[in-house]
């Protein structure tokens, strides 16, 4: 399989796609009601967990696209900026995949009923109170921090690309 050496259009459209997502799915998750015992979920909860189903689809999507067609490292960077590079993408992977499978898993340990904007019936991951997906839901809230931090990184660095370097790195992903 060839690398290319900039991304297409599909993985642009991934990429940009998920980040509108997260850019609305943070603050809908900070902005609903504390979550305890015994609630129904509502309206915003329901919103919450069906938009990090629409973003586990698409960074899986978008997981398997980046294998199927991978691209080059930029051979201007230094090594250690293409090994950081390659490894801060894989870990944004990583950590939006369990952000919003531990959410659902969280969803699923509370016995909640969630439908998927609505219209069907999400299945439950786990028996209510099991105590393995408990361990699990509770590291939902730490995976965001985490993955907001992670995308701070990756954005600062995007950013010293740009307006320091500039080396057109991040030129390879901008529509």
């Amino acid at each position: 399989m060839t690398k290319q050496l900039q991304y297409g259009t599909t993985a642009k459209h991934f990429r940009w796609t998920i980040v509108a997502l997260l850019l609305v799915q943070f603050p809908v998750g900070w902005l609903m009601p504390g979550i305890h015992r015994g609630m129904t979920p509502g309206s915003a909860m329901t919103f919450h967990v069906s938009m990090g189903i629409v973003i586990l689809m698409l960074i899986v999507m978008r997981f398997a696209w980046r294998l199927t067609h991978p691209v080059s490292p930029e051979n201007s960077l230094p090594a250690w900026q293409r090994i950081t590079s390659e490894g801060v993408h894989w870990l944004l992977y990583a950590l939006v995949l369990a952000t919003t499978l531990s959410g659902w898993l969280s969803a699923s340990m509370r016995g909640w009923s969630i439908t998927f904007f609505f219209i069907f019936r999400l299945p439950r991951l786990t028996a209510p109170d099991s105590p393995i997906s408990l361990a699990i839901s509770r590291w939902h809230a730490t995976a965001e921090w985490v993955l907001l931090v992670v995308v701070g990184l990756h954005v600062t660095a995007a950013l010293a690309h740009a307006f320091v370097f500039k080396d057109w790195v991040m030129q390879k992903m901008l529509p």
